[in-house]
């Protein structure tokens, strides 16, 4: 599934962003890109992504801005200075014509100002901001996967639009080229000079028509399918990660589909077998989607 979600802060060490994003596959691929400092949280970041996330390749990217020296404010040291100025006192009294020193020199005198804390004195503040994008990323995803379910619902009501009147009028359809094909019989023996009388010959023809009725009997099928639904439903209401049980589903919808077009023997289940593919196919491809 796809999802995006950026989250930013700023602290004393400058500015610190975290970017979550993923696109469709059918496994977790998760990639970090972190600078150097952090690689001491990289494993409870990829933990932490990988509790949440079961589907999917997705980029954690966390980016770092200094803060500038005017910025963060450069921390004086009272206690250096105060040692500076008791030297600078004796230096004058043990040579008065030494000149002074200027508030530059102090200034760079070794110790007196601190340097900036580094990105990694704030790594739980990272893990922190990892929390609250990995939030938004994964309420991203919630509302992709509404949109998906709800396209699978459509086109199960699709299926069963298609399925419904089919097993109701299967006994009808299967009767009907029954008969036809016993009529086609028997007006090819009428001109045919057979030993056997036509009427036990029909007999017969009836017996095997009847027998092979039963092997292309699609009421299984279309009950399978209707079951399948019934099943695809329960496991979108569930509302937990379905994408593997949904990958299941859609193998057996497609067998069933298949099994439906090689038994036909009328042309309503041909076509009906050929838009159940073109259903069952446009949901195999969202369900790639699904975690």
């Amino acid at each position: 599934m796809t999802g995006y979600a950026q989250v930013t802060r700023e602290t004393a060490a400058g500015q610190i962003g975290v970017e979550i994003r993923s696109v469709n596959a059918r496994f977790l691929d998760l990639a970090l890109r972190i600078p150097d400092e952090l690689r001491a949280v990289e494993p409870a970041l990829r933990d932490l992504i990988a509790a949440a996330v079961q589907r999917g390749k997705v980029e954690c990217r966390i980016a770092f801005r200094p803060a500038a020296r005017g910025e963060a404010g450069l921390p004086l040291d009272t206690q250096v200075l105060a040692q500076v100025a008791t030297l600078a006192r004796r230096v004058a009294d043990a040579v008065p014509e030494a000149t002074p020193p200027s508030v530059g020199d102090i200034l760079r005198w070794p110790g007196l100002l601190g340097e900036p804390a580094g990105i990694a004195a704030h790594a739980p503040e990272v893990l922190e901001l990892a929390r609250a994008a990995l939030e938004e990323f994964v309420a991203s995803r919630a509302r992709e996967g509404g949109k998906l379910a709800a396209f699978l619902r459509e086109r199960a009501s699709a299926i069963c639009a298609i399925t419904g009147p089919l097993r109701q009028r299967s006994p009808e359809l299967l009767a009907a080229w029954q008969a036809r094909l016993v009529e086609r019989l028997r007006s090819a023996l009428e001109h045919t000079e057979a030993p056997v009388p036509i009427e036990e010959t029909m007999a017969r023809v009836r017996q095997e028509v009847t027998a092979y009725g039963l092997r292309i009997d699609v009421a299984e099928e279309l009950s399978r399918l209707q079951a399948h639904v019934d099943e695809l439903r329960r496991v979108l209401d569930a509302g937990s990660p379905a994408g593997k049980r949904l990958d299941f589903l859609m193998q057996e919808f497609n067998r069933e589909a298949n099994t439906l077009g090689s038994k036909a023997a009328a042309i309503d289940l041909t076509g009906a077998s050929i838009e159940l593919k073109v259903l069952i196919e446009q949901m195999r491809e969202q369900v790639q989607n699904i975690e």
